[in-house]
């Protein structure tokens, strides 16, 4: 435990910043698990419906920090390409 009073505030809002970020990169590890149970369950209608959700979760974690925006389009360019495999 810091004995500084600013050192002691800045690890409590490292805390919460970290349990924030842990929570977040969870749920978009959420959203991908989802698309990706609708590619191998082949439903076209749900794997589109989840695409949208997840694309729209892997931006807004890109856009927060949480990835890297390459990864983010690595991301999308694969999920792009899996959605494509089911339409064919």
């Amino acid at each position: 435990m810091p004995n500084i009073k600013s050192s002691a505030k800045r690890d409590q809002l490292q805390k919460a910043a970290n349990a924030r970020n842990k929570a977040a990169k969870s749920a978009l590890k959420t959203e991908l698990k989802k698309f990706d149970a609708a590619v191998v369950a082949g439903d076209g209608a749900l794997a589109a419906e989840t695409y949208k959700a997840a694309v729209k979760s892997v931006d807004k974690a890109a856009s927060k920090g949480l990835i890297h925006k390459n990864n983010a389009a690595r991301k999308k360019s694969a999920m792009a390409k899996k959605l494509n495999a089911i339409a064919q």
